[in-house]
């Protein structure tokens, strides 16, 4: 039995959906599915059902494919930190803040932990499908490359190449990538998928002959673009999400500060079609809306100095003392809502600080060391800061603050994500040549 590699000639090229795409079809096929990504950088992460914290990427495609999730799924998880730093969790729990540079001089060191997810998984599912990041052949970097080339050599996984065509240069992209891999892993290529093609697809058949013709690469499919607003893991997908507010009752505002963070909490308003969600990225008039939300943040205090800076700081406090517009503050947007934010040991700051926030609470907020991570059933919580007065929420008028992520989450959201993932498995099933695909298990 082979375990899969996912790698893509660029960022953003599709690795995370055809992990979970190609998942299913396994499935279907008979086979149990694993999804694993050995090192992630994102800040949103969620709490896996061994109460470890794991990139929401993976979780995601854990639920898609039906099952647990734990640390194994995703060993390496970095957030950012200060200045070139970022916030290393290793096995689920986080280590500490590492310096980009001496984060890499150590990376041997972490090469056992992310053996150790891999077999730990490959021991109890047939197939373990390994998302790899980015380009895997970033040439001055594919010696530290945990997530393609390491997985893919140690453990000689077969290769599924997916190539971003909306981007432009696909034959480039696709002939250097697969020319620039090591013989071992080039020989383990099966295939290639052309991702994200818009209009008739029947109008790149000669594509299709010049890359399978010249290049020697079996393509497995040419995949239309289809929106998938499920799954949200970074920035990036924001960018590319859909919604049509044409029947929308409701104008929510989520402000969208730099390093906001948990960005799968408004896949149910952005799923219900009578709710249309702005992202706030600068000072714009906020009255138009029945609902302002302070989202999760990554840096909550860089992030309430961002609101100060804009004068969306004042603007929501005018908005407060009025009474008019609710206003709901989640994990790090809960936080600002506070009198104060301290954190003395530096947790998320650089050195101690006690920053004035936006007072609507009376209590402060205290960092520290020890994050909490709290699962249950579809909320989680992830955060440094405490409150000793308010420690599960609160409530007052039109002023609602939780540190629970999934706060919109109810069951008709559930059976919507279920049928979407469903739907969307079909369609690209319909372009995948699913028989090479699974002909390369054994």
């Amino acid at each position: 039995m082979h375990n899969f590699s996912i790698f893509g000639s660029s960022s953003d090229a599709g690795k995370s959906t055809l992990t979970w795409v190609i998942g299913r079809i396994l499935q279907e096929a008979g086979y149990s599915i694993a999804p694993f990504k050995a090192q992630n950088v994102s800040n949103n992460a969620h709490v896996a059902d061994d109460g470890s914290e794991i990139a929401v990427a993976q979780y995601f495609q854990a639920k898609a494919l039906g099952v647990s999730t734990s640390w194994h799924n995703n060993p390496i998880l970095l957030k950012s930190g200060q200045g070139s730093s970022a916030s290393l969790i290793v096995s689920g729990k986080s280590i500490a803040d590492k310096d980009v540079r001496a984060y890499y001089r150590e990376l041997d060191s972490l090469k056992p932990v992310v053996k150790e997810a891999f077999e730990w998984l490959d021991a109890r599912y047939d197939i373990v499908i390994a998302e790899g990041a980015g380009s895997p052949v970033e040439l001055n970097l594919m010696d530290k490359d945990l997530s393609n080339i390491f997985i893919a050599t140690e453990f000689n996984t077969r290769i599924i190449l997916v190539a971003d065509i909306e981007k432009g240069g696909v034959f480039a992209s696709i002939y250097g990538v697969y020319n620039l891999l090591p013989k071992q892993l080039k020989e383990n290529v099966i295939g290639v998928i052309i991702n994200k093609f818009r209009g008739d697809i029947s109008l790149f058949d000669e594509g299709i002959h010049i890359i399978e013709k010249e290049f020697g690469i079996p393509v497995l499919g040419v995949l239309p673009y289809l929106p998938f607003n499920l799954g949200f893991e970074d920035s990036q997908s924001l960018t590319g999400y859909t919604q049509d507010c044409t029947r929308s009752t409701r104008h929510v505002a989520v402000i969208a500060y730099p390093t906001m963070s948990n960005y799968t909490d408004f896949e149910p308003l952005l799923a219900d079609p009578n709710t249309c969600v702005e992202f706030i990225k600068a000072n714009v008039n906020l009255s138009g809306f029945e609902c302002i939300i302070l989202p999760g943040s990554k840096r909550v205090i860089d992030d309430l100095r961002w609101l100060k800076h804009n004068s969306l700081f004042s603007q929501l406090q005018r908005h407060y003392k009025e009474g008019k517009i609710h206003l709901i503050g989640i994990c790090g947007g809960y936080q600002m809502m506070f009198e104060h934010i301290q954190d003395k040991e530096g947790v998320e700051a650089n050195g101690s600080a006690n920053e004035e926030a936006l007072g609507f609470i009376d209590d402060t907020i205290v960092f520290r060391k020890e994050k909490v991570l709290e699962r249950c059933n579809d909320t989680y919580e992830i955060h440094h800061g405490i409150s000793k007065k308010y420690p599960d929420g609160y409530k007052k008028g039109k002023l609602y603050g939780t540190f629970s992520h999934g706060l919109f989450i109810d069951d008709w959201f559930k059976t919507y994500e279920q049928e979407q993932i469903k739907a969307f498995t079909q369609k690209m099933k319909a372009h995948l040549d699913t028989e090479r695909i699974i002909q390369n298990v054994c």
